[in-house]
């Protein structure tokens, strides 16, 4: 799995001010590609034997997702969660899962992050 910390690394394409992901801030569907080592020009899918842990991979069999105040998988209708802290981890894992229990996706530029308002509050670099 990868960690929360590298969801700031995660872009789609869309120029836009610092704004909480809304059901209308996505027009169409979108890649998530990773910008920086060591995921430069890797895409978010599923992992082929587990649709429910999320890999960064080729473009070829990268995924599609619509991206509101939750983010869908078009391929397979799972949503990306952000799951609990793990003992002796410094990072939350995330998941695929068939609900949606992770609301906190905001936009920073091009830039998928969680939201300063949410419970994961933000990263400082």
């Amino acid at each position: 799995m990868f960690s929360i910390l590298l969801l700031p690394l995660l872009a789609f394409g869309v120029i836009c001010s610092p704004i909480p992901l809304t059901e209308t801030t996505a027009l169409k569907p979108y890649q998530l590609r990773g910008v920086q080592s060591p995921i430069f020009h890797l895409y978010l899918q599923s992992l082929p034997t587990s649709k429910s842990t999320p890999v960064m991979g080729p473009e070829s069999s990268s995924e599609y997702f619509n991206l509101g105040s939750t983010i869908q998988s078009l391929n397979s209708s799972l949503y990306l969660n952000i799951g609990n802290k793990v003992d002796g981890k410094s990072y939350l894992p995330l998941s695929f899962g068939t609900s949606s229990n992770t609301t906190a996706w905001a936009l920073e530029g091009d830039t998928v992050i969680t939201a300063t308002t949410s419970s994961y509050g933000r990263r400082e670099y």
